[in-house]
């Protein structure tokens, strides 16, 4: 679960697999998280790297800390949809990029999906 490439900041990448994380139901709705210091022992990461991830994470509105109890999942349907949306995009504007460095344009590779679904269904 914890790869990190040398391409962007760490702290970053934690955020981006946190969020893959709660998508996937690795961290459901409602669910607690474990502590700064387990998760970063966990990633092999320092502390401070983790809890600055975890800091842009609440200001995203998608986890929040209870005072004395730990930090958990938002169960906001809107924040976690509004996630799911802007990740689909992202991975939609790399796949689009990539095929268009081979040289496809934009209704060739929408040709190309459609007949993909076509397939799959």
């Amino acid at each position: 679960m914890w790869e990190f490439k040398d391409s962007s900041p760490i702290y970053l990448q934690i955020i981006a697999i946190i969020r893959t994380g709660i998508l996937n139901s690795t961290y459901p709705p409602g669910s607690k998280l474990p502590a700064v210091r387990e998760l970063a022992l966990q990633a092999g990461v320092n502390p401070n790297t983790m809890q600055r991830a975890l800091s842009e994470l609440e200001r995203d509105g998608l986890i929040h800390t209870e005072r004395t109890n730990g930090r958990f999942v938002t169960e906001d349907q809107t924040v976690l949809q509004t996630l799911a949306r802007q990740m689909a995009e992202e991975r939609i504007s790399e796949l689009f990029q990539q095929l268009r460095n081979l040289g496809l344009t934009d209704t060739q590779i929408i040709d190309m999906v459609q007949n993909w679904k076509g397939r799959e269904t």
